[in-house]
Parts: C-alpha cells; sequence; structure tokens
C-alpha cells in the first residue's frame, strides 16, 4: 500500500464530513455577540479544530470496535477499515496518537476546555464499548456529544449561554439519533439486526413515536426561547421569533427526507446535499446575525 494511499484512507476514517457537528462549538461565540471579537473567534477556531481531531479519533475507535457489524452493513462496508483498505494495527495507532494530541492542545488552550473534551473522550468511549448496546441511553448518549460541542465553544471564551439554547441542542440531537435508529431499522435485514442487538430493543412504531415527541418539542422550545424576556433582554430587541419559520421548514424538510425519501443514516450529508435544507439553514444563520447584531 502506498503512502499517499494510507494517508487518504487515514483521513477518510477520520470522516471529515461528520465535523459539521463540531460547528455547535461556534454557538457561544454566535450568540453571546462575541462575533466580531477577534481573540475570541481565534480561540473558538482553535477548539473547533481540536474537536475535529478528537472526533475523529473516536471515528475511528468506533469502526474498530464495530468492525464485524460494519463488514455486514452495505454502506459501512465501504468504508477504509471495513473494506480492508487500513489495517487495524495503523487504525489503532492513529488513535493512540491523535487522542494524547488533542488533549495536550486543550489543556494548552484552557483547563475548562480540556475537561470538556476529557468528557466528550469518557462519553464517546462508553458509548463505543457499553453503552451503545443500552435502548435509550445510546441515543442520549449521541445527543449529549452534541450538547458536549456546544459546552465546549463557551467555556473556552468564558461566556455563557441560555439554558434554552441547550435544550434545543439536545431535542435536535436526539431527533437526529433516533432517525439514524429508525434508518438501520427499516432497512437492515435480520442478519445485520442479530448483530447489533440494540436494534432489537426498538420498533419503527415506538421510534416514529418518540420522533413525533422530541420533534414537538424541539418547536415549543425554540419558540418559548426566542420569546423569553431573557433573549428579549440580551438582544435588545424582540424580533429573533421572526427565525422560528425557518427552524419549523426544516424539521418539516429533515422528516420528509427521512420518511418518504428513506434518508436517515447520514443527517451531516442530509444537511450538505439537500439543496432545500441547505438554504433553509442558510436564510436561519443571516436572520439570526442580523437580530443579534444588526437591529
Amino acid at each position: 500500500m502506498r503512502d499517499d494511499s494510507l494517508l487518504t484512507n487515514i483521513i477518510k476514517s477520520l470522516r471529515p464530513r461528520q465535523w459539521i457537528k463540531n460547528l455547535l462549538i461556534f454557538a457561544g461565540l454566535i450568540f453571546s455577540q462575541n462575533l466580531f471579537n477577534i481573540h475570541m473567534v481565534s480561540e473558538t477556531v482553535l477548539a473547533f479544530f481540536i474537536f475535529c481531531i478528537v472526533s475523529g479519533a473516536i471515528y475511528i475507535l468506533n469502526d474498530i470496535i464495530d468492525l464485524p457489524f460494519d463488514r455486514i452493513n452495505p454502506l459501512k462496508a465501504k468504508r477504509p477499515l471495513a473494506s480492508g483498505k487500513l489495517s487495524v494495527t495503523c487504525a489503532k495507532l492513529t488513535v493512540s496518537v491523535l487522542i494524547p494530541l488533542s488533549l495536550l492542545g486543550a489543556y494548552l488552550l484552557n483547563l475548562r476546555f480540556f475537561i470538556v473534551v476529557l468528557s466528550y473522550i469518557v462519553l464517546q468511549v462508553l458509548y463505543s464499548f457499553y453503552l451503545k448496546n443500552i435502548p435509550i441511553l445510546d441515543i442520549f448518549s449521541i445527543s449529549f456529544g452534541s450538547v458536549l460541542r456546544v459546552i465546549a465553544g463557551t467555556v473556552v471564551i468564558n461566556v455563557s449561554i441560555s439554558s434554552w439554547l441547550l435544550i434545543c441542542t439536545i431535542l435536535l440531537a436526539l431527533l437526529l439519533a433516533l432517525s439514524k435508529r429508525r434508518y438501520e431499522l427499516t432497512v437492515f435485514d435480520e442478519d445485520a439486526r442479530s448483530k447489533r442487538k440494540v436494534l432489537g430493543e426498538y420498533t419503527p412504531y415506538l421510534l416514529d413515536q418518540m420522533i413525533s415527541v422530541v420533534t414537538s418539542s424541539v418547536l415549543i422550545t425554540y419558540s418559548l426561547y426566542t420569546m423569553s424576556q431573557e433573549t428579549v433582554e440580551r438582544f435588545g430587541n424582540r424580533y429573533l421569533v421572526v427565525t422560528v419559520p425557518f427552524v419549523l421548514y426544516g424539521i418539516f424538510r429533515y422528516l420528509y427526507l427521512i420518511y418518504r425519501k428513506g434518508l436517515g443514516d447520514s443527517p451531516e450529508g442530509i444537511f450538505l446535499l439537500d439543496r432545500p435544507l441547505l438554504i433553509d439553514i442558510v436564510l436561519w444563520i443571516i436572520s439570526v446575525l442580523l437580530v443579534i447584531y444588526l437591529l
């Protein structure tokens, strides 16, 4: 195997496309109204890259643990480890280098940020070895990873963020995780389900009920956040409520894609490749920035 091919397969195993989740780190910077503070921006960018490194290493670790299952998964079988393009030894070496490197970078950047990164690693290791096999807790473990990203973005620049937004993050992450479980349950055959026992604990009806509850909750929570007195006092206006239709459309579009188009295995792929949803997200971001910084 050539060196460039080895490097390419390592990079693919780090799953750069999924690094879009790490953009949650910028929530603290944006909603604390410090987007034009150069020092805070630089620290947040560094935190983002550190989280990209550590999350990439965790993805490889998860691939190592899930190797038998991934080899029979029609989609995951194409990954470098499952396809044999990347050896297990090389994958383990990559993880053993990247995780200490990311922890060192986090420690040098900010002690509190280091604690959050360490907590993220512990959570993901517990998920990979244990929590992923426990129904309900497997879903919550995934969502807490998103919350830790938001918290990381606040502690690295020493700002606070509304508890409303943290709840919205949990609920939205739950929606994505539930949608992925539903996709796995409806697409994989009985042999694949038997190798991932947690899938046997769910039914499409149960997941649909959970998705319904979470969808309603995230819409209500975000709407209440935009209208809360805390939000009005922080931003000095009541106009954040105009961003609610974008959130409403985004969630409805996502539900349309998972129920009518059979998507859901890769939420980050949906966000990047579905043009209407991508346009909606961009418009939401623009409207939020206008309300927070210009009105």
